[in-house]
Parts: C-alpha cells; structure tokens; sequence
C-alpha cells in the first residue's frame, strides 16, 4: 500500500456501551421511589390502625391481602392488556407493593403474638395471612382475566 491508501483505511472505535450501572440506575431510582411510597402507606396504614399488645394484627393482615390482590391485577394487566414502559413494573410491582406489602412484618407480629403468650393466636396468623394472601392474588387475577374476556368479546 501507498501512502494516501493507508491514510484512506480508517479504524472506527467500537461503539461505546453503556455500562451495565447507566442501564440499571433508572430501575434502581424507580423501585427506590415506589418502594418509598408502598413502606409510607404501609406506615400509616398501621399508625391509623394500630394492634394491641397480644391483639391480632389487622392491619398488616389486610395490607398483605391488598398488596396481593393488586399485584394479582397489575401483572395480568401488563401482560394481557397493556404494553407497559419498561420501567412501570419495576416501579410499581417491585417498588410501590414491595415496599407496601410486608412478610418481614408479619415475621415479627408472629413472634410478638408467641412472646405475648398467644401462640395460638400467632399460629392461625400465619395460617390465615398465607391462605388469604394466596387466594387474593389468584381471585384478583382470575378476575381481571375474566372481566378483560368479557370486554374483548
């Protein structure tokens, strides 16, 4: 090759990547954000409506029940119906009823209930929280299935 011939070859970089950081960081600010806004209505929840000491635990009972049964809405919403930004469902699914609904809570109330000399008001807690956290998400669902099908037709 000549002179002016390798002047003409010209090596193009690659083209830059994002970093894995740069692709991540709005999905991290929105869980964050969402998560903020589940626990605070979370808290209040519980504020407005506090347990007695050995007393069962309504309000996180029916917050587990509630986050489950929006959720069970939400995902057959954004599967079945609705093509979602990207990051609606981190916001909301993993932000907004992540930071809302709470097992570690329920954890503790079990704990409290045993130490308060309730185990048997503890031990049909957790029975009943799972059972009804379950049959609200799969009822919630089968729901909004079945109201979308009778839309569609």
């Amino acid at each position: 090759m000549t002179a002016p011939e390798t002047e003409s070859i010209r090596v193009r970089p690659a083209p830059r990547r994002r970093s894995e950081w740069r692709t991540q960081a709005p999905v991290v600010a929105v869980v964050a954000l969402g998560g903020a806004l589940g626990a605070s209505a979370r808290y209040a929840l519980t504020l407005a409506w506090p347990a007695p000491p050995g007393g069962f635990p309504w309000a996180t009972f029916c917050t587990n029940v509630i986050g489950c049964a929006v959720i069970g809405v939400f995902m057959v919403l954004i599967t079945d119906v609705w093509a979602a930004h990207r990051l609606v469902r981190p916001f909301f699914g993993t932000g907004v009823l992540g930071g809302f609904t709470t097992f570690s809570t329920y954890a503790v109330d079990i704990r409290r209930l045993v130490d308060a000399g309730r185990p048997g008001l503890g031990l049909c807690y957790l029975a009943a929280t799972l059972l009804a956290a379950l049959a609200s998400v799969w009822l919630a669902s089968a729901a909004a299935a079945r109201v979308l099908t009778r839309r569609q037709r």
